[in-house]
């Protein structure tokens, strides 16, 4: 199994694969391409989106600029909104959901690493996949971390820092990001 077999895969790497260097390159490519884009040119802007992400949703956006490891990992949802200065550590696959609002400045990092200092110093890694549902919405500066689910319709306040899953309906807050509001009541 090769490296990029085993980040595929969800195991622990190291990122020294060919393949992986390739595909970091060629992101690094794309994001170059899409945050240089006029916005004058709205369909070259769009079209490298479309090469870059592994999915865009119809009328899905994301605001130059914006950053990725890999894009291919990336889905985005229809109708769904990134702003500004966006950061996705797409190591694992990052789920974006139909609907979805997110704020300037915040980042989807599902890569990990070890806690053991041998491990580090080897430069072994792994990821964990980031799913956020449907209409989610998350505020300015908001972090969510490896392996962590948002549920539909749920409001992560800005600046909040999601260290794990968030039920749906529900408004979050703080670091670790809980959950303060049930928004199913207020319906």
């Amino acid at each position: 199994m090769t490296m990029k077999d085993r980040m595929l895969a969800g195991e622990p790497y190291v990122a020294d694969d060919p393949a992986i260097i390739a595909d970091l390159d060629r992101a690094a490519r794309l994001t170059e391409r899409f945050n240089r884009s006029s916005a004058d040119d709205p369909q070259g802007r769009l079209a490298a989106l479309r090469d870059l992400l592994g999915s865009l949703g119809e009328g899905a956006w994301i605001r130059p600029p914006f950053h990725c490891d890999y894009g291919f990992q990336t889905h985005l949802g229809p109708r769904s909104f990134v702003n500004f200065n966006a950061v996705f550590l797409d190591v694992a696959r990052i789920t974006i959901g139909a609907d979805v609002q997110l704020g300037p400045n915040v980042q989807l990092l599902t890569a990990t690493h070890p806690v053991e200092p041998e491990a580090r110093r080897a430069k072994w890694e792994a990821a964990e996949p980031i799913t956020i549902g449907d209409n989610a919405w998350l505020g300015g500066g908001v972090i969510v971390l490896a392996g962590v689910r948002v549920g539909d319709n749920t409001v992560v306040g800005a600046g909040a820092v999601v260290t794990r899953d968030l039920p749906a309906n529900v408004v979050a807050v703080g670091n670790p990001a809980r959950p303060i509001k049930n928004l199913a009541k207020c319906a």
